[in-house]
């Protein structure tokens, strides 16, 4: 085939063969792990990311490849979760930027697309890693798109492309030592070029995609209308949300400005508010007493796609929690990631307003980080994100969400969460002095997690052995043992803790309470000057997590 212009339709045929092809890969993918850990996510959060896209891609009836661009863009950046989703959904929203002009792409037109797709990835990163993702991206397009010229096809940007990934991406253990080490290339390059792969085999008829099956939708609990009689009265007000679609006619919606939504909102009562835009939609979300003032003013931006209106009396998706809550927004919320019923217990005792579960293979969406956000009634929203591999999201989270200001404390495993979420005070009123202590106090700690490896390997100079117990501390191997016990042990010896105070011990589900009595004998025996905290954390994958102040 020489394909000269590129519809929507096909564009469409050649995400799905992308995530088809993605899809084939994620275990491979998960397992690209430098650490011999079970705890591999990139595969899974590649995947999924894909699968937000493509849910609103496939509703696009069109054979303009602008339009279908800017419907995967827009469901991509909301189910983003992990740092490759983010960037790969950084990707597809730059390769949008430009897309979405044209009814079809010529192949130097799709190759512009793709550095602006570099542009973005790169944007959205402070500190880009070289050796990643964003390498091979970049050194694929640049590579190809140099090449293009007025006599090119798309088959050829695609040639090019991908050939250069596969070079790039065997490059990646030279970037980065670790990889080398632990002989793995970088898993989220090697999920983008399963993407590429499979957008070429769909463009050449090599894969034929499956048609698009969505997620199963929740089943929607039964209401109990009896709870609002004759003689109630409206408490709560109207959960309200809706879809509105700008329209020329009535606006410009490439300049409209979302805050025109949010001050209307606020000016006819609303509360839990949360407006964002993506391209020419607006999503919703507001709780109020009115919802038909609210939609009537909405209706002068353009016109609905999608509304819900829910009596919060009654019992739909609000929680009691929500409903009860003041009305009054305060200063701050505190939202935090967690993983097992006794460290999420522990922080929403500790302070902590919305738990988002997830953590190590179950990292949460952008999506989910927003509605989070909008069951906080406030001004500033303090979020721990608990795990590197979830900042990204909760970043890019908070440049959407406008209803408050949004601080993300890079916290990376939970128990710097733990150590932030300490010192936050309700009494503070100085957001940049709160956030900036809770970030020391993260920084401050010293932290291990301690898990089973799961194949032999290397990592920095470390023999590890299948099935014995690695404790992983500031990013290294600090000990290994036959039993997690002992590898915390080993690892707190190799820690400086002449001046610690506190040891605190978060013990896993699969610790017995013998095994974990023992230890706390043991360490209360070795460090007599140290107070010992012992919770159950109740946490998969790692046995202990140990923090060292």
């Amino acid at each position: 085939m020489n394909t000269t212009k590129l519809y929507g339709k096909m564009y469409l045929q050649m995400l799905l063969g992308g995530a088809t092809t993605l899809s084939e890969n994620v275990e491979r993918l998960n397992d690209l792990n430098v650490f011999p850990v079970a705890d591999g996510d990139t595969g899974t959060n590649m995947y999924r990311t894909m699968q937000g896209g493509l849910m609103e891609a496939t509703t696009e009836d069109s054979d303009s490849i602008g339009k279908v661009s800017k419907a995967f863009a827009k469901g991509i950046l909301l189910s983003a979760r992990g740092n490759s989703g983010v960037i790969l959904s950084q990707i597809f929203t730059g390769i949008n930027e430009i897309l979405k002009y044209f009814d079809k792409a010529t192949p130097i037109q799709l190759a512009d697309a793709y550095r602006k797709g570099i542009e973005k990835a790169y944007s959205a990163v402070q500190n880009p890693t070289e050796g990643t993702i964003l390498t091979v991206f970049r050194e694929s397009t640049e590579y190809a798109a140099n090449i293009m010229n007025e006599n090119s096809t798309i088959e050829d940007f695609f040639e090019l492309h991908i050939r250069e990934a596969r070079r790039s991406l065997e490059r990646t253990k030279e970037l980065l030592p670790v990889l080398a080490e632990a002989d793995v290339v970088d898993s989220g390059a090697a999920g983008y070029l399963a993407v590429a792969e499979g957008m070429y085999k769909a463009l050449t008829g090599e894969l034929i995609p499956e048609e698009f099956q969505p997620a199963q939708a929740e089943t929607t609990p039964a209401i109990n209308i009896d709870s609002f009689t004759r003689d109630s009265v409206l408490e709560f007000g109207y959960c309200t949300e809706f879809l509105i679609r700008l329209t020329t006619a009535k606006v410009d919606p490439d300049t409209f400005n979302v805050q025109t939504v949010i001050n209307d909102l606020n000016t006819l009562g609303g509360e839990s508010i949360v407006a964002y835009k993506q391209d020419d939609i607006v999503k919703v979300h507001v709780h109020t007493f009115t919802p038909g003032l609210i939609l009537a003013k909405m209706q002068e931006y353009g016109e609905f796609l999608t509304v819900k209106v829910e009596n919060m009396s009654v019992g739909h998706s609000e929680s009691e929690k929500q409903k009860d809550k003041k009305k009054k927004r305060k200063k701050f919320s505190v939202v935090s990631v967690s993983t097992g019923d006794g460290i999420s217990a522990l922080f929403t005792d500790m302070g902590v307003d919305r738990i988002i579960s997830g953590g190590q293979t179950q990292n949460p969406s952008t999506e989910e980080f927003i509605e989070a956000f909008s069951d906080c009634s406030s001004e500033h929203i303090i979020v721990l994100p608990n795990n590197k591999n979830i900042i990204l999201a909760a970043k890019q989270a908070g440049k959407i969400y406008t209803d408050a200001q949004v601080h993300v404390v890079e916290t990376k495993n939970l128990a710097e969460g733990y150590c932030a979420l300490a010192v936050i005070n309700p009494g503070f009123t100085d957001m940049q002095v709160l956030t900036d202590s809770a970030l020391r106090a993260a920084k401050d700690v010293q932290s291990i997690e301690v898990t089973k490896a799961i194949r032999n390997a290397t990592i920095d100079g470390v023999n590890v052995k299948k099935d014995d117990y690695m404790a992983i501390g500031a990013g290294k191997v600090q000990s290994t043992a036959p039993t997690a016990e002992e590898a915390v042990l080993k690892a707190l010896d190799s820690l400086d803790t002449d001046l610690a105070e506190i040891i605190t011990l978060f013990a896993g589900k699969n610790v017995t309470a013998d095994k974990r009595a023992a230890l706390t004998e043991k360490l209360e025996e070795i460090y007599d000057e140290c107070e010992i905290v012992v919770y159950e954390g109740g946490q998969e994958v790692y046995d202990y997590y140990v923090a060292v102040e």
